[in-house]
């Protein structure tokens, strides 16, 4: 088994509750572990996991895109999502704009996106994981996973597993600044017999050793940024 991207991991003041949220709006089951809940995700559409965090909010690193397959999925999402808990949010978009924000009931932004965007046509209900970042962690995360790079403009940049489905962008600067361990990251898996190979190989991509156990193994990339490798 080669590196594979498992999940997108939440810290949160009540897992289980903001879980069973995005199971519901996503129509997944939510298996409890000892680790947090996690909602599988499958080849093309990327996992959800929500562990026991503090969730200060000091600064989200990244939010999820949910599309809309018909004109009038947008407004189903939306309504669903506040009958589910969640709350419109405004961030500053404007009047003019076509997609919807709401958050999470942990207060975790998401976009649904108006039907018709062809820049995430064919990717699945679980469009986009729109990420915090650099061109460079960009390109780390391309050649780390093995992915293709299917956009880098204006300093932005996305992946797409060669199967399709969700994406993985970068917006490009200004990035935010970083206060302290992020409370959201990307949890990946790959075969114990070859994950001290795996992380040397992303060492020389640019990840930095943090936390190295038997069976886990925490790095960060190039923007600094957390994720775990777990060997199974």
């Amino acid at each position: 088994m080669g590196l594979t991207l498992r999940s997108v991991v939440f810290e949160a003041r009540e897992p289980a509750r903001v879980a069973e949220f995005w199971a519901a709006l996503l129509g997944r089951r939510a298996v409890r572990a000892l680790d947090g809940v996690m909602l599988a995700g499958d080849e093309t559409q990327v996992g959800l996991r929500f562990v026991r965090g503090s969730a200060r909010r000091r600064g989200r690193q990244l939010h999820l895109h949910l599309t809309s397959a018909r004109p009038d999925d947008q407004d189903r999402t939306v309504a669903r999502a506040l009958e589910l808990g969640g709350r419109p949010l405004d961030v500053g978009q404007l009047p003019e704009e076509d997609h919807v924000v709401v958050a999470d009931p942990e207060g975790n932004p998401f976009c649904v996106i108006e039907a018709g965007n062809g820049y995430l046509a064919g990717c699945g209900f679980l469009g986009e994981v729109a990420c915090d970042g650099t061109r460079s962690v960009g390109h780390f995360w391309r050649d780390a996973l093995g992915w293709g790079l299917v956009w880098d403009q204006d300093e932005e940049t996305a992946i797409q597993s060669p199967l399709g489905g969700t994406k993985v962008a970068w917006g490009g600067p200004p990035v935010v600044d970083k206060v302290g361990r992020n409370e959201q990251r990307f949890d990946l898996v790959i075969s114990r017999d070859t994950m001290a190979r795996e992380v040397e190989r992303l060492v020389s991509l640019g990840a930095r050793r943090r936390i190295e156990g038997d069976d886990v193994v925490e790095l960060t990339d190039p923007d600094d940024n957390e994720f775990t490798i777990t060997g199974t």
